[in-house]
């Protein structure tokens, strides 16, 4: 089959067009023919040589394909062969065909392209994964998404508004925060020119919001604490999730870490480890 494979460490010329064998299913994994694989921040780290591939995982990048159920262990699965399906996978989405867990499957939505069903699993997976399995965002809560013209971002206003939660959002231009509130956010701020918590604040009459996805943390986590102070934007019952690195003050992470949990879920193992 024909793989697009990372030659070196470098800019997307490394990328280059190679042959490999046909990758086998084993328990439990169907072998999918890709139609069309999602690009993720993973995947430009690795070519950087900034992440290597998850031990066991396929050196291929690509993190979400989509495509036909080719072969596999369908029983139990609730898969056929011929089915049109998009999966989150450890990585070889960049190739003809693709292993993927049967867990990690999903049908095709109804009246998407293979192209739209690729951009699905690895940012929704994520954003479910933190805001409603891990945060809990429940009825009448409200939710701040950071980097809200991201593709997590993306998603996280998406879904966060299509269950009827307030949503506040920042972004670095005034045209990205025009999109995010085309996408749902109630609000969004730039965060080159107004103070997200002032904003916030004021548009909660001081109560700050129930939950915060936090791409950027860094700097942003002091602001963040749920211990009451002059400076907060969530309240003492509200909890912030941190899906990145902490950024360059890993010293203030460190006082913050019993009240800001950094899940780290954008590395695919973790979020792997999450779904099984």
């Amino acid at each position: 089959m024909r793989v697009i494979e990372i030659s070196k460490v470098g800019g997307p010329d490394v990328l280059t067009l190679s042959e490999r064998p046909l990758p086998v299913a084993s328990t439990g994994e169907v072998l999918i023919r890709v139609h069309a694989a999602g690009v993720n921040r993973p995947d430009v780290l690795q070519r950087l040589g900034h992440y290597p591939a998850p031990s066991g995982a396929s050196d291929l990048p690509g993190l979400e394909v989509a495509g036909e159920i080719v072969d596999g262990d369908l029983e139990g699965s609730g898969f056929s062969k011929g089915e049109n399906v998009c999966a989150l996978v450890a990585g070889g989405g960049y190739a003809e065909y693709c292993v993927a867990p049967a867990a990690q499957c999903l049908p095709l939505p109804k009246g998407w392209s293979a192209v739209e069903a690729a951009s699905l699993p690895e940012t929704y997976f994520t954003v479910w994964s933190n805001v409603f399995d891990r945060a809990h965002l429940g009825p009448g809560e409200s939710l701040l998404v950071h980097g809200g013209a991201s593709g997590i971002g993306v998603a996280a206003i998406q879904l966060a508004a299509a269950f009827g939660h307030r949503v506040f959002a920042t972004a670095g231009t005034n045209d990205k925060c025009r999109r995010c509130e085309q996408l749902g956010a109630d609000r969004a701020i730039n965060y080159r020119s107004e103070d997200f918590v002032d904003v916030i604040k004021s548009m909660t009459e001081g109560r700050g919001v129930d939950v915060v996805l936090d791409m950027v943390a860094g700097d942003y986590l002091p602001w963040q604490s749920r211990l009451p102070s002059p400076g907060n934007c969530i309240p003492a019952s509200g909890r912030c999730l941190s899906p990145g690195g902490c950024g360059p003050s890993s010293t203030r992470y460190s006082r913050l870490k019993m009240r800001v949990r950094r899940t780290g879920s954008w590395k695919a193992e973790r979020m792997w480890a999450k779904l099984s």
